[in-house]
């Protein structure tokens, strides 16, 4: 089973000697392999330990990017969604825990 990685990572492959096998993934399945990735990268993201923290968050949100273009939203679109949503209901700021 396969997963999927960034860009450079054939490359990289290569520069190791080594003869990666790889193929491009069609629309519908792209856009499953970057729901999974999210989840994947949420889960190391929830397994780091703090010195970690900023390098997988950044990981989550190479995948949100990737994510928001897929569905062709910008970063300035998927800003104004979110600015709207945290009018309608708030952030997370003030830390509330619902019991």
């Amino acid at each position: 089973m396969g997963k999927l990685v960034r860009d450079l990572i054939p490359s990289i492959i290569e520069a190791s000697g080594r003869v990666p096998r790889y193929r491009t993934l069609d629309h519908d399945e792209y856009e499953k392999a970057l729901i999974v990735k999210l989840f994947e990268e949420a889960r190391e993201f929830h397994d780091a330990t703090p010195e970690g923290r900023p390098e997988e968050l950044a990981d989550v949100l190479e995948v949100v990017r990737a994510l928001a273009a897929h569905l062709n939203l910008t970063d300035a679109d998927l800003d104004t969604v979110a600015a709207d949503k945290r009018a309608e209901r708030g952030g997370f700021e003030q830390r509330i825990w619902l019991e």
